[in-house]
């Protein structure tokens, strides 16, 4: 069992095409977490882009599957078994309907919430990992949705974005550590002044 390991997960579609829509949030997240705490350069492992370094007292693996998003649950399941986890220390960053933009929610277990990312993800190793639900807002009617998250964030979204992007990054260390709790309260913290 690896010492105070974390794998953290993005979800997201790979190629150029797909980098600045909505259901790349995942992988946006990851990027700035590797780049805010120096780590070593993204390379080919796991079915995917993969890096590791320490971010505060922990070890943390980075993991953007390769695979498409349907699929992702398939490298999330060679991570995890190669570095001999637990379903309870992956963390997996994706984007969420449900949830107001900018919004964030931590949670372990649940369903897949129509994210093809997450429903591979149960099926490979089970439904007990922590989910970090980032909000893109709902387009409104259920015709709307697909276009809604393969669609680019707006410049208006940058606004709250951006803030977002680097508060997460500023506080990986609270889910490294295992503290869900002030990970959000931090984050809610750093972007409280985006919208309310």
């Amino acid at each position: 069992m690896a010492e105070n390991g974390k794998l953290l997960v993005g979800l997201g579609n790979p190629g150029s095409r797909y980098l600045s829509n909505r259901h790349n949030v995942g992988f946006m997240a990851l990027d700035a977490i590797a780049e805010r705490h120096r780590f070593p350069p993204w390379k080919k492992r796991f079915l995917g882009a993969f890096t590791d370094g320490r971010i505060g007292n922990g070890r943390a693996w980075l993991l953007l599957p390769g695979t498409y998003m349907n699929e992702s649950g398939n490298a999330v399941s060679q991570a995890m078994n190669y570095f001999r986890l637990t379903p309870g220390d992956v963390y997996v960053f994706h984007d969420e309907l449900d949830l107001a933009p900018g919004k964030i929610r931590v949670r372990q277990g649940g369903g897949a919430a129509g994210n093809n990312g997450i429903r591979s993800v149960i099926a490979h190793i089970g439904a007990e990992f922590n989910r970090v639900r980032i909000g893109i807002g709902h387009p409104g009617h259920k015709a709307a949705v697909q276009p809604w998250v393969l669609g680019d964030f707006s410049k208006a979204e940058r606004e709250w974005l951006t803030p977002l992007l680097e508060a997460i990054a500023d506080n990986a260390d609270c889910l490294v550590a295992g503290d869900e709790a002030n990970f959000m309260n931090r984050v809610a913290l750093a972007t409280s002044g985006q919208d309310d």
